[in-house]
């Protein structure tokens, strides 16, 4: 089933965010609190707000050249949507992190900000990262698809894209590195990607984990020895997770390393799924934050005009096996679109 044509303004966005062929070929450097505090591990001492936005603008200058978009954070990340290289500029809307002492990973927004003044601060599509699995009770449920039909409903009137992140956790606080939560992770992510699916929501895109842990697939160079999955059981599970939903998905990197991301989108296009893009973030530029905290920003500079674009033209070569996202709403190209 294919959906109706955006309305001219979300149709800008996604177009802004894109490439020539419709796919979502995006960087992600909204990361705060985690960000602040490997820089400060690093380094040995506290981070400051200063070392957030040099990094970031360090980050945007290099991989927009290359990407069709940069994820950033209206805290930190403004100075560094300056530096985007004409690229699409999505922003984020959720406070990073989520309070430990409260049960069920709730979201909350950003105090001083509202999808009227992130679409004035430029961006071109709203982000929300949302915690979430099918397995968390319905109280709390309840609470955060009422939170994501409120965003929609403001993305709605300020005739923006909606991009939905969903990150599963483990309800049994086990962790999500486990085996059992590698076997259990398929089921999460394809609910979530069916729940999010729905009209009331007013999702654009959904913004998902790949539906297996990537170490626990046999027959994959990620591999660490305990298996949840064969692979041809890992292909099968990424077809499950793609019939969940008829709306556009890309993939964010999860903090795996840019061999395994890589290794990850080979999958993917070897299952046949029909993902339309990526938002692709530490797999990136993890490696560069010892760099710039020890060596100073030069050196970090010098790290992402070589590594840090090898990473990010290796990603791009995998995007090869994904699809244009307006296949989804049932026209065949660009041009259509206009």
């Amino acid at each position: 089933m294919s959906l109706k044509k955006p309305s001219p303004g979300k149709l800008a966005g996604l177009k802004a965010v894109s490439d020539a062929r419709g796919v979502i070929a995006a960087a992600a450097m909204d990361q705060r609190g985690s960000l602040q505090k490997s820089i400060g591990a690093a380094r040995g001492t506290d981070a400051t707000e200063h070392d957030l936005e040099v990094f970031k603008s360090g980050v945007t200058s290099v991989l927009t050249r290359y990407a069709s978009a940069i994820l950033l954070d209206p805290e930190f990340g403004l100075p560094a949507s300056k530096e985007r290289n004409k690229a699409g500029l999505l922003l984020a809307y959720e406070k990073t992190g989520y309070d430990a002492n409260t049960p069920g990973r709730l979201p909350d927004l950003l105090t001083h900000w509202s999808v009227r003044r992130l679409k004035d601060a430029g961006a071109d599509c709203i982000k929300i990262l949302l915690y979430y699995t099918p397995f968390e009770t319905d109280t709390v449920n309840d609470q955060k698809h009422a939170f994501i039909e409120r965003i929609g409903d403001e993305c709605n009137f300020h005739d923006i894209p909606f991009f939905l992140e969903t990150v599963g956790y483990d309800v049994a606080g086990n962790g999500e590195k486990s085996l059992a939560y590698a076997k259990l992770k398929p089921k999460v992510v394809s609910g979530s990607m069916l729940e999010f699916s729905k009209d009331k929501y007013s999702v654009d895109v959904l913004k998902v984990e790949v539906p297996v842990e990537m170490t626990f697939v046999s027959g994959t160079r990620a591999f660490k020895g305990e298996a949840a999955y064969t692979r041809e059981e890992a292909l099968q599970l990424f077809r499950d997770a793609e019939a969940a939903t008829d709306k556009p998905f890309i993939y964010l990197s999860a903090g795996v390393t840019n061999t395994i991301f890589i290794e990850t989108l080979a999958l993917a296009g070897e299952s046949g799924t029909k993902f339309n893009g990526v938002l692709c973030g530490r797999a990136t530029w993890s490696d560069a934050v010892k760099i710039y905290a020890k060596d100073g920003n030069d050196a970090f500079l010098k790290w992402m005009e070589s590594a840090g674009v090898d990473n990010i033209q290796n990603v791009n070569k995998a995007l090869e096996a994904a699809s244009p996202w307006y296949l989804k709403i049932g026209v065949n190209s660009m041009d259509e679109l206009s």
